[in-house]
């Protein structure tokens, strides 16, 4: 008790509180007011929750979901992001458990134009022999739906396709333009600034001999700026497949507009490789000190989990990580028809780019690898769907049904990806001041973003100096962070003490979701001959485990019942916070560090299709998984 009075007492002091005499009165009042307000709510004006949404998403309107069979279109996805039940394209009703706050929606913009009168069977189509070819594809639909889908990215990676489509939907066709038209006004009409934001964007989509280095683009403005300009392509005879070539697209949009945009890097899992360069030269151009300033600029946000794979880490590349080996899409470029080698792993994952950023920033000055992290669906039915009893697929061919998980993401003479590999996930939360486009593209500027597998994980991370426990005891621990410290995506402030930094985390679970296991600190740094390191480090976690001798912590348990696709909270927390100092900390040293929350384990959704359709599932599949979430990083760089 005595405790809790002085705990009061010392409330009251900072407070600014005094005696009944000394409140102000009269006209002076506002002026003698003490700096703090009683209300801790009162002149706020840092952000106060995280806004959901997602970053890449497509219609029917794009050339590859319009061949599996996708007939939605823009106000469909956008309606269903708001919350509305839709009826699927294979007729399914479909509702998210709860809206979204925000949404990019991301069509391809190469042969914009050509799924709708692919579908439709126009005359211009039927005219070239692949063209009749892919619309006899298309109307058999289901297993031929996806062939004629994947057998279209073959020829359009290996730069085969027919002239004919190529003059009839490249920039400066009328299939074209109304597309575009139609994608913008679409967001026009569902932008609703306060409730929704619905930002105007696209898919860049290079994808050299089948290598993914797609990336998506979100506009900050309207439609009077966007119909201004045409999106840029890939394909010849007017596109390139080289990353500088988006960026000084994005350069003339806002010298022509002025308005503003970014690129997101597409999850690099099936870049063999190329998605980020640390030497020589990567495809159309060299890792220069061009090319680094350009993405340093460009490029403030990374597609770290989605519907292909989770891109974090890897076994080969964090050994010592036990739960690096996630969702690992390992085995070849985008159509397989090249298999991956372990010397392309290390330019695919987010922590391997994070630690080759500070080595180039150390060459050049610039790291063009500073990126928030963000999750997406990367779905090509126009449902946003990232909840494992509730996941759509990736495509109209493996939406909900009892042999969906029999179809193969893609085949090849080389092997195949199977359907249970695809993942629900993900999405991305923004700390922004408020619901509007404005707001929210600067939050993705400054990088106050984090990734989730699917679950809506409350996450709070912040670096300084002087973080105490003390700054735990409040129910708004944000308040310490952004006064004393820099929030996640930040780099850490001049440094006044020569003591290590200290972090002041806090994790909530999904309020209709699975409890927390633990949170952990990922740190990487560069060393004194150049030489870049990374370790995980267990900071809290639920129950009464301790680290064993090696350091490890003890596994959380596992409550799933497979045969009814349930879990119970009976273990775990339902949050997590702690103030983390690093033990390890070097001042001459580069180094960034972000957070990683895990979740008790809970069904993978084939187990739910195993339920729902009485089907037996490939003994290979994964039935259990610890879903996540993951900030952004800090970053510290030495004093010079």
């Amino acid at each position: 008790m005595k405790q809790i009075l002085r705990a009061c007492a010392a409330l009251a002091v900072s407070a600014g509180l005094g005696h009944a005499s000394d409140v102000p009165t009269g006209d002076t009042a506002a002026d003698n007011l003490p700096t703090r307000p009683f209300s801790p709510y009162a002149n706020r004006t840092f952000p106060d929750r995280p806004l959901w949404g997602e970053t890449h998403l497509h219609t029917g309107l794009s050339l590859d979901a319009g061949a599996f069979g996708n007939t939605l279109k823009p106000d469909d996805a956008w309606r269903f992001a708001k919350g509305e039940q839709v009826t699927s394209s294979t007729g399914q009703p479909v509702k998210l458990s709860r809206p979204l706050d925000w949404m990019v929606l991301t069509d391809h913009t190469d042969l914009m134009g050509f799924a709708p009168d692919l579908q439709a069977g126009k005359p211009g189509v039927l005219a070239d022999p692949k063209g009749r070819e892919w619309y006899e594809g298309y109307k058999a639909g289901g297993e031929e739906a996806g062939k004629t889908a994947f057998d279209l990215i073959t020829n359009f990676s290996q730069g085969t396709l027919p002239e004919l489509l190529l003059e009839s939907y490249s920039p400066g066709a009328d299939a074209f333009s109304n597309v575009w038209e139609e994608i913008v006004l679409s967001a026009e009409a569902h932008n609703d600034p306060g409730r929704f934001t619905a930002f105007i964007g696209f898919e860049w989509t290079s994808v050299p001999k089948g290598f993914n280095l797609h990336r998506n683009v979100m506009l900050r403005d309207g439609a009077i700026r966007a119909l201004q300009v045409v999106p840029p392509v890939t394909q010849p005879p007017s596109g390139s497949t080289d990353p500088k070539a988006l960026y000084a697209w994005l350069e003339a949009y806002q010298e022509k507009t002025g308005g503003r945009a970014v690129a997101f890097a597409h999850n690099g899992n099936l870049s063999n490789g190329w998605m980020f360069p640390l030497e020589g030269t990567y495809h159309g151009g060299e890792v220069d000190a061009d090319y680094v300033a350009a993405r340093a600029r460009w490029e403030p946000h990374y597609e770290m989990t989605q519907i292909k794979g989770d891109g974090e880490a890897h076994p080969a590349l964090s050994p010592e990580d036990p739960f690096a080996d996630y969702e690992n899409w390992d085995a070849g470029n985008l159509d397989l028809t090249e298999l991956k080698t372990p010397e392309m792993l290390a330019g695919e994952y987010a922590r391997e780019a994070l630690k080759n950023g500070l080595v180039l920033e150390e060459k050049f000055g610039v790291n063009p690898y500073k990126f928030g992290m963000g999750g997406a669906t990367d779905s090509h039915t126009a449902l946003a769907t990232a909840e494992e009893d509730n996941y759509f697929g990736k495509s109209v061919s493996v939406e909900p049904s009892p042999t969906r998980i029999q179809h193969p993401f893609v085949k090849s003479d080389l092997g195949e990806v199977p359907g249970h590999k695809l993942v629900a996930s993900g999405y991305t939360a923004v700390y922004a001041t408020e619901n509007t486009r404005a707001a929210i593209f600067d939050a993705f500027k400054r990088r106050e973003t984090y990734a989730t597998t699917g679950p809506r994980i409350g996450l709070r991370f912040f670096g300084g100096w002087d973080f105490t426990n003390a700054d735990l005891l409040s129910r708004t621990p944000a308040v310490a962070g952004y006064e004393r410290g820099v929030p996640m995506g930040g780099d850490m402030p001049t440094r006044e003490t020569e003591a290590a930094p200290s972090f002041l985390l806090f994790a909530l679970r999904d309020p209709i979701g699975a409890n927390l296991d633990r949170m952990q600190i990922v740190k990487g740094w560069l060393d004194a001959d150049g030489a870049t390191h990374e370790k995980v480090y267990d900071v809290a976690w639920s129950g009464d485990r301790a680290p064993d001798a090696n350091g490890m912590l003890p596994e959380v348990g596992n409550t799933v019942d497979i045969e009814t696709a349930s879990w119970q909270n009976t273990i775990g927390a339902s949050e997590l916070s702690t103030v983390w100092t690093d033990p390890d900390f070097d001042p001459a040293e580069r180094a960034f560090y972000y957070v990683r929350v895990l979740e008790i384990p809970t069904p993978r959704w084939v187990v739910y299709d195993k339920l729902r359709y009485g089907i037996d599932l490939p003994e290979e599949a994964r039935l259990i998984h610890q879903e996540r979430a993951y900030s952004s990083p800090i970053w510290y760089t030495p004093a010079e």
